[in-house]
């Protein structure tokens, strides 16, 4: 087998390499998506504890498919086609709407190092900020709110959208256009109220 070299391999070739056997493959797969899928639950409004289960129940459904695995589609399709049926599972088990924990978000964002140039006033805005932009993602409804977090935060495009959330491209194009406008709209009126 040829040596791995993460910075030159794509995705869908690493699966490939993973259901060979090499486990390496695997290892730079989980490296390079751990970050986005967990932000990826977390941005829904789930905490942080219920996100960091659910990014591991999704590499677990990996590693248990890896013999089946066939790359039909990009991996990042197939990655978030899991991650968002975890998270359908997630909130069938726990029989509450998401939005409604959103308000509690946990996020790492917050414990990133400041800049050097950042002082208190800065970082109150930034603070502020941060706030009204989840309070505005947590009151997105719940199909929006996922469409918006696939294209933004995974950064997949409308086509894998549509297919990681089992919908149409003109559906997903019209959730994430009425997130974004949505969002606009609540950013908005959050700023007038300041």
């Amino acid at each position: 087998m040829l040596p791995l070299m993460a910075e030159e391999s794509h995705d869908t070739a690493l699966m490939v390499r993973y259901r060979r056997g090499e486990v390496a493959a695997f290892e730079v797969l989980y490296r390079r998506h751990k970050g986005p899928v967990y932000r990826y639950f977390l941005r829904q409004g789930i905490g942080a504890e219920a996100s960091a289960e659910l990014m591991q129940e999704v590499w677990m459904k990996i590693i248990r498919a890896k013999d089946r695995y066939e790359p039909a589609a990009q991996f990042t399709t197939y990655l978030y086609r899991l991650a968002h049926n975890c998270l359908v599972d997630h909130s069938r088990r726990s029989g509450s709407r998401l939005a409604q924990k959103a308000a509690g978000v946990d996020s790492n964002v917050d414990e990133l190092p400041a800049t050097a140039s950042a002082n208190p006033e800065a970082q109150a805005i930034r603070d502020e900020s941060i706030a009204r932009f989840r309070a505005a993602l947590a009151n997105l409804p719940a199909e929006q709110r996922d469409a918006f977090i696939l294209k933004q935060e995974a950064g997949l495009s409308l086509a894998e959208v549509a297919a990681v959330t089992g919908v149409s491209a003109e559906t997903a194009k019209s959730r994430l256009r009425y997130a974004f406008g949505r969002l606009r709209q609540q950013l908005a009126e959050q700023g007038e109220d300041a």
